[in-house]
């Protein structure tokens, strides 16, 4: 079966093939017989404009993003507590992590089930739905796409399940389960270790079509139609054939950011569980790691421990990102 690739090469105009050759050859000229440090020196000179423009914001992203993660990292091997000066305990920390602490076995079981449920769930349904929507209408599109969207920007969207799984007889739920017979007593939802976990999870998958949603939908309407044609013509049969064949491929970039939010959403769901059930939740029943990074580093001040906290889940997501990552290398394929 063919790609993208080859397909792309096939609708590609004379005029385009050779300015791409003389492109390719051009950039071969002028990395002959030099470095690649000075030739990225030589880049950088050349393109001085557009580092200068670049600056405020790598600027920005050292100083509040890179600079915290790398302090995390080294403050994760002492016992900094926000008021004396810290002392090196090296692995001290991450050893009482996973042979002392319980709770945050607990809560890495937690999240890891939460994780495989949510992020592959919402990511699929992100994409179905944005493949759904870009059949439509452009008018229609607009309204549809708002409906669908609605639900991660709304401020009352907590407020809505709870009233909905109210503890009491005014609870919609239990007021529609003891009128049709199902229970005789209401049932404490979020008070109840058996129904906290599935209950969190439905409400983040019904408001897990964020930006990434967004996203999909734009990267459906960039793929180049003439595609689909040349792609006919050379033997894609069905849909299915098209949109692993070319649709897919053409949108990696929106794929892989896609993936990135949803994977960031389902380790980091700890503001559900708190809104709902309160902190910490029932027997723990949806104890989380970043709730237990809360609990250290912002009730307890434990600042070297909630950092090896930040450390172990950042290195999870970033095992996480990397699989996906392979994973999406083969689409298309």
């Amino acid at each position: 079966m063919i790609t993208v690739k080859e397909i792309s090469k096939k609708t590609m105009t004379p005029e385009k093939k050779k300015m791409a050759k003389l492109k390719a050859e051009k950039k071969a000229v002028a990395r002959n017989g030099i470095s690649y440090w000075e030739y990225t020196r030589r880049e950088m000179k050349r393109n001085w404009i557009a580092y200068v423009m670049i600056l405020p914001y790598v600027v920005i992203f050292s100083l509040f993003t890179l600079c915290p993660v790398i302090l995390s990292f080294v403050v994760g091997f002492t016992d900094f507590n926000m008021l004396q000066w810290p002392n090196f305990v090296w692995l001290e920390n991450y050893i009482n992590l996973f042979f002392a602490d319980d709770i945050f076995l607990i809560a890495c079981k937690n999240t890891l089930i939460f994780a495989a449920i949510v992020g592959p769930t919402s990511y699929i349904m992100s994409f179905l739905v944005a493949w759904f929507i870009n059949e439509l209408p452009p008018r229609i599109r607009a309204i549809i796409t708002l409906i669908f969207y609605a639900p991660s920007i709304s401020g009352g969207v907590y407020m809505i399940w709870g009233t909905l799984f109210d503890a009491d007889t005014y609870g919609w739920v239990n007021a529609t389960l003891i009128e049709v017979g199902i229970i005789q007593d209401p049932i404490a939802w979020f008070k109840d270790a058996d129904y906290i976990m599935p209950l969190c999870i439905v409400v983040s998958l019904w408001t897990s079509l964020g930006t990434s949603f967004l996203s999909f939908i734009a990267g459906l309407q960039g793929v180049d139609r003439s595609l689909y044609e040349a792609g006919a013509v050379d033997g894609v049969k069905n849909r299915w054939q098209e949109l692993w064949f070319i649709t897919l491929p053409s949108m990696k970039p929106q794929l892989m950011f896609g993936a990135i939010m949803a994977i960031t959403g389902s380790f980091g769901f700890g503001g559900v569980v708190s809104a709902l059930c309160g902190f910490p939740s029932v027997d723990y029943a949806a104890h989380t790691i970043t709730h237990h990074l809360d609990d250290y580093g912002g009730a307890r001040y434990e600042i070297g421990y909630a950092s090896a906290i930040a450390t172990v889940l950042f290195a999870i997501q970033i095992f996480a990102n990397k699989v996906v990552s392979k994973a999406l290398s083969k689409v298309g394929t």
